[in-house]
Order: structure tokens, then sequence, then C-alpha cells
């Protein structure tokens, strides 16, 4: 398994230890002009679990897969935090903004894997 795909499956760990909803994986990869190789779309109820979520994230990704974001966004507000590992774009919404970015459907050529809640 390559580098990224296995950043990928630590950050959609990261993300379900924290009970994150709807969680989709977006493969850009075979799109010429993609802004990164894979997209993982997530939300979280409420703005305490999303920064939760972007915290989990974020500790996952360093212990299992020794990376740091490049850059993170939205933090303060947490109704919608960006994270960006370079080859992995990471989108943690409350379900209000997700629904009005529907960013998902953008990449509607992307083969998209959704990935099963854990209750």
């Amino acid at each position: 398994m390559d580098q990224t795909k296995e950043l990928v499956d630590t950050i959609v760990k990261g993300l379900q230890e924290k009970k994150a909803k709807n969680i989709v994986i977006v493969d850009l990869n075979q799109l010429s002009g993609a802004i990164c190789q894979y997209m993982v779309i997530s939300e979280g109820n409420t703005p305490t679990q999303v920064s939760a979520l972007s915290d989990s994230v974020w500790d996952f990704a360093r212990k299992e897969a020794n990376e740091k974001p490049l850059s993170t966004d939205g933090s303060q507000l947490a109704q919608w935090i960006g994270m960006d590992y370079g080859t992995v774009l990471v989108h943690i919404f409350i379900p209000e903004l997700r629904q009005f970015y529907n960013l998902e459907h953008l990449w509607a050529d992307a083969k998209v894997v959704r990935i099963p809640d854990i209750n």
C-alpha cells in the first residue's frame, strides 16, 4: 500500500475514533488537474465535535503516519475545518455547511467511497 493511501486510512481511523458521520473518500487520482490525490469529507454534529474530530485526525496522522498538516483552517469557529496534508485534503463540517457546499458532488467524475458510520 502506498504512503498516501495509508495516510487516508489513518485519517479515517482518526475520524471514526470520535464518531464522525458520513465519511466519504473522494479519489481524484484519475482526474487531470486535481488539487490533490484524495479528499476525505466528514461531519460532526456540533462545532465542539468538529473540533474534536480535527484534533483526532491530527493525533492519528502524527502518531501512525508521522505526518502533520501543511495548513489548517477554520479552527476558530469549527463549523468547517480544512486540513491540508498535500496529497490529501480533509474537510470536517457541521451538517448544514456540508449540505450547502456539497463537495463530494463537485467532483462527479471521481471515484467516491462511503465509509459506514460507527455507532
